[in-house]
């Protein structure tokens, strides 16, 4: 709650959905480190460890398939976003050294989780 009003119902889903994907993500063995890291370039959701890599997470909620869903919502200029955001977050933290991937968690509204590992390539 901020200033005595409630988050938008969309906020809200978002946050419920990277919780969901946190939570299921640790199941499979990979370790938090940081979420929802913002700079200028843009928002990285959720970034992990699995084993040596460092894996960039986004995190996307569709209530139904209906539009695409919620992989076909991660157009060329939003993975273009993470990839900046990225180089921005191993640089502050001195990360130059770690191998990288860029993962997808998609959640739909009838409880699905797909979890696409190199969804997408720099």
């Amino acid at each position: 709650m901020v200033f005595g009003k409630s988050k938008p119902a969309h906020l809200v889903k978002g946050d419920n959905a990277e919780r969901q994907a946190l939570a299921y993500l640790q199941q499979q063995g990979l370790t938090p480190v940081a979420s929802n890291y913002r700079c200028k370039a843009g928002e990285l959701d959720l970034v992990m460890r699995d084993g040596a890599a460092l894996v960039i997470v986004e995190v996307r909620y569709r209530k139904s398939e209906q539009f695409g869903g919620a992989l076909a919502s991660i157009t060329r200029q939003k993975q273009a976003r993470i990839v900046a955001a990225t180089q921005h977050y191993v640089i502050i933290n001195k990360l130059s050294h770690c191998a990288i991937r860029f993962d997808v968690v998609a959640l739909s509204g009838d409880s699905r989780i797909n979890w696409i590992k190199n969804a997408f390539q720099t």
